[in-house]
């Protein structure tokens, strides 16, 4: 038997090193197991978010929306920039350097704060007990009192699509394409499906997405999806609904992909083929035979409200139990089950859990949709205000969007927020705190917004829900 600890966490994604931290930041020997190799052959930390996920994502959307910006927004704003061009080899490497960055800032972070690095696969193998075996094969077990399982979650892989080295991928493959495909296919239009297309997009390539469900964005309220398509089409995305993938073929460098709609039987031909269908628990081998901790059928780890499993003093977290598979609900999720450890009463709002898509404009919301609260029976009463009234939102060349709040019409109380516009991913945290806060739309009319600010559209939006919004005309309510 080798050290034993008062926690190990197994994984060191964003739910797991963030646990790992709080945990020892509370005084408990703790140590976190993470199996991910890096570029380089050594083991790195941050798992799926910072490798092959939210942030180098993020530095490739951002780079691509840098390049149409130059191309095609400049000139507005007096700046000639001439003949701008993209190297997407660089664009690659710079995406590389911020996640090689970051992923190794957690090393840095667990010396900084005492938590002890195990590099290999976990294993439970009791209610007390680890076992890790390293790349060599090599395995070793550790004692804890108290085990926290954050194993993350793995791309969704189709029957008609299987990947193909390089041409079909899924989306860690779409993040190391080195030249741009002229014509692009994705496969599913949800978070992951947008992000990675717009960038494709803005670098040249003809992008269709084949989405199976017929309705857009369908946890986004009804409005702000709708627009969304919109500013998303106009950008040069096609975007099929109700297009189900039933084959594809190989021809040489090309694929083809059959789908149905309600035209009945298509084929189209795309040089690269991103598959982005959703994601599924890792949780194969993480969890040994007879350790008890139930999974469902799904294989999704069984856990209450306070993330406990079915065995006492094991936990797990993140994209490997219920709720959405989001960075920072796991990142919550491991601080909430490092106080229960310590001691301490924690618990977790799950129903202020912000969504963002980082598109142009980026689309953010928290809460219920309209649609979702009259199908609960609530009457609602929302407001919203459009950028294109918003003076800075005009200085910055960014009109396109809305911000909705949506309100309990009985009692005020603010049950969602929705925004698409530029910086919607900042500004619904306004969103987040009112809901954890309990906060009514007049909260939200009567506080104090710096001028001029993207934010004071949601502040316009709280006014609009009683019909007094300043910078924009009211509805009329019906009588």
């Amino acid at each position: 038997m080798a050290d034993k600890f008062d926690v190990i966490v197994i994984g060191a994604g964003p739910g797991g090193y963030v646990a790992a931290i709080r945990a020892a930041q509370m005084g408990l020997k703790t140590a976190c197991v993470e199996k991910w190799i890096g570029k380089e052959g050594n083991v790195v930390h941050g798992g799926t978010c910072l490798n092959v996920g939210c942030i180098p994502s993020k530095a490739l959307l951002e780079a691509s929306h840098k390049f149409v910006e130059a191309q095609h927004d400049f000139d507005d704003m007096g700046i000639e920039a001439g003949d701008v061009t993209m190297d997407v080899k660089k664009m690659m490497a710079r995406k590389d350097k911020i996640v090689k960055n970051l992923t190794g800032g957690i090393a840095g972070l667990f010396k900084a704060n005492g938590v002890t690095a195990l590099e290999g696969t976990g294993k439970v193998t009791g209610s007390k007990q680890v076992e890790v075996t390293d790349k060599d094969g090599n395995a070793a077990t550790y004692e804890a009192d108290n085990i926290v399982v954050a194993a993350g979650s793995v791309p969704v892989e189709i029957p008609p699509t299987p990947l193909t080295e390089g041409l079909i991928v899924d989306s860690t493959g779409a993040l190391e394409f080195q030249q741009t495909p002229k014509r692009l296919g994705v496969i599913g239009a949800g978070v992951i499906g947008l992000e990675l297309g717009s960038v494709w997009n803005r670098l040249g390539s003809e992008v269709t997405v084949l989405e199976a469900m017929d309705d857009f964005l369908p946890m986004v309220d009804g409005a702000i999806a709708k627009e969304t398509q919109k500013l998303l089409k106009k950008q040069g995305l096609d975007i099929k609904l109700g297009a189900r993938v039933t084959g594809s073929e190989v021809k040489g460098d090309e694929v083809v992909v059959k789908y149905s709609d309600a035209k009945g039987e298509q084929e189209i031909t795309f040089d690269k083929l991103i598959v982005c269908v959703g994601r599924k628990p890792y949780t194969k081998g993480v969890i040994g035979e007879g350790v008890g901790v139930e999974l469902d059928e799904r294989g999704f780890i069984h856990v209450d409200d306070q993330c406990r499993t079915s065995v006492p003093g094991v936990y797990a977290i993140g994209d490997c139990v219920r709720g959405p598979m989001l960075a920072h609900k796991a990142s919550e999720e491991g601080v909430m089950v490092a106080d229960i450890i310590a001691g301490h009463k924690a618990e977790m709002n799950y129903d202020a859990i912000p969504s963002v898509i980082y598109t142009f404009p980026e689309v953010a919301w928290v809460g219920m949709t309209e649609q979702d609260a009259k199908a609960a029976g609530i009457e609602v009463k929302t407001g919203a205000f459009p950028f294109a009234a918003s003076g800075r939102a005009m200085a910055n060349n960014a009109t396109e969007g809305q911000a909705k709040v949506i309100a309990d019409a009985e009692t005020d109380r603010i049950l969602g927020l929705h925004i698409v516009g530029q910086h919607a991913g900042e500004m619904i945290a306004q969103g987040v705190i009112a809901m954890e806060f309990g906060s009514s739309a007049e909260d939200l009319a009567l506080s104090c917004y710096a001028h001029p600010t993207m934010s004071e559209a949601v502040h316009e939006a709280a006014l609009a829900v009683e019909g007094h919004a300043i910078h924009m005309a009211n509805r009329k309510k019906r009588k």
